[in-house]
């Protein structure tokens, strides 16, 4: 069995939902679906900027693990409104515009709080 490491971003969600930040399996990290919530719990009212935050925080999840963004080989990318594509295109094509993940983006209902309107996950190798 592969060892596995936990990385932790110290969210009070984590252990209540029983899930980590992300998970390193070998030479692959997890990065769980992560919205683009500021530190001080407030959440921006634009995609852009929720995209821009949720990126923040899985590239600083990626570097517990001992990795970077030039690391990711896949993002999902769930949004409200697919009619905001530009704005997700905006802010993935400023971070993986050389790196070019494969990337999904799909639109959903709604996510876990009303005033989400973009989660991302990734996957990297090291």
């Amino acid at each position: 069995m592969t060892e596995k490491k936990l990385i932790t971003s110290g969210s009070k969600w984590e252990p209540l939902l029983g899930y980590s930040r992300a998970v390193v399996a070998g030479n692959t990290i997890y990065v769980s679906g992560t919205c683009g919530v500021e530190a001080d719990g407030s959440v921006a009212p634009d995609m852009y900027s929720q995209a821009k935050r949720a990126l923040e925080i899985i590239g600083a999840a990626l570097a517990q693990a001992g990795a970077g963004m030039k690391d990711v080989v896949r993002t999902r990318i769930f949004v409200t409104d697919a009619t905001k594509f530009d704005d997700i295109a905006k802010a993935h094509g400023e971070i993986f515009g050389e790196i070019r993940p494969a990337t999904t983006i799909v639109e959903v209902s709604r996510l876990v709080d009303a005033c989400f309107m973009v989660e991302i996950e990734a996957v990297a190798v090291i």
